[in-house]
């Protein structure tokens, strides 16, 4: 084969010495380099353009989603979930309970609140804010009435608040009930003992120490415990006989910690009736269409979190503010 292609040392120019070859090494690396910067920056300028997209595109869901709620339902019977353990913070917190409530009293096409509850209880504390917060909503907007519907369990904290409700509707299987306190503990000083441990505890203050599970539970601990449990359990029997009044059937047992079945604590007066919450907003409240105005988290803020941290990533790079791997 011919080699007419091939460079020969007498065929190179009078003194160059290699350099022509370097030249153009360094013409192709500057070539390659000026591509790869410029593919970098269009897909930069494109992820920044989709993320745009996406942000444009889920304010406008957002929109849809708030006019459809907000403006075209027209009267309805509002929704407010109470599911899950009562406490701050948690699956049932009063801060956000109340504000539900409020925006469904304050909503112009609100014929009626149903206040769904699924709850074993919780905090004695939190459950009083919504209680609280309820009468003060029933009272400020007589016209509204609000009742509660029970599912699988209304007990303890839910049924504290379930009772200020207007009326409270079961279903004949559901657990209601449960009024009153608990606190519980443990004891492991005989365990100590028996495994050699030597308890050393300091406090400032006598009684600093209570209900500590290491050390003997003396009189004055119990005594002051119990009166303890006593008055927030009277705080609860107060706000059920304020909310139920006297359909409360005359049963001593009534707020001794039992629990009932909902046909049973209808017999009981601790609720009024069977019914679904369908049911309630059809027949009572007389607006089917229900608005659900629980709190939830808000799945928009979520991705738009995400999309933020990407587009402030994609930007420190642009801007090498992301600093670069380190050479191998």
């Amino acid at each position: 084969m011919s080699d007419d292609w091939t460079i020969k040392d007498d065929d190179r120019p009078a003194g160059d010495d290699g350099r022509w070859e370097r030249d153009l090494l360094t013409d192709l690396a500057t070539s390659s380099l000026k591509e790869r910067k410029t593919a970098r920056r269009w897909s930069i300028f494109f992820k920044l353009l989709t993320f745009a997209y996406l942000f444009l595109l889920l304010g406008m869901l957002s929109l849809d989603t708030l006019s459809e709620s907000a403006l075209e339902v027209g009267p309805h019977t509002a929704l407010v979930d109470i599911t899950g353990v009562i406490a701050p913070g948690g699956e049932v917190d009063a801060d956000d309970v109340s504000e539900a409530l409020r925006n469904a009293f304050e909503d112009k096409n609100t014929k009626g609140v149903l206040l769904r509850i699924n709850s074993p209880g919780g905090s004695p504390v939190q459950s009083s804010y919504i209680y609280k917060e309820i009468r003060r909503l029933r009272e400020k907007y007589p016209k509204i009435p609000l009742y509660a519907v029970v599912s699988d369990v209304c007990a303890s904290g839910g049924y504290y608040i379930a009772s200020a409700a207007d009326e409270i509707y079961v279903s004949e299987s559901s657990v209601v009930g449960s009024i009153g306190v608990i606190m519980s503990s443990f004891g492991f000083v005989e365990t100590m003992d028996k495994l050699g441990v030597e308890r050393r505890l300091l406090t400032a203050g006598e009684h600093k120490a209570i209900l500590d599970p290491f050390s003997p539970q003396n009189d004055f601990d119990t005594r002051h415990m119990q009166t303890m449990l006593d008055n927030i359990h009277g705080q609860f029997i107060d706000a059920v006989k304020a909310g139920r009044g006297d359909r409360l059937a005359d049963n001593p047992e009534l707020f001794s910690g039992l629990f009932w079945t909902g046909a049973e604590s209808v017999e009981l007066g601790l609720a009024d009736g069977i019914a679904t919450p369908g049911q309630v907003a059809r027949e009572i409240i007389k607006e089917e269409k229900i608005v659900d105005f629980t709190l939830k988290e808000d799945l928009l803020e979520k991705l738009t979190a995400r999309l933020g941290a990407s587009m402030t990533e994609s930007l420190a790079r642009l801007t090498g503010l992301a600093g670069s791997p380190a050479p191998r």
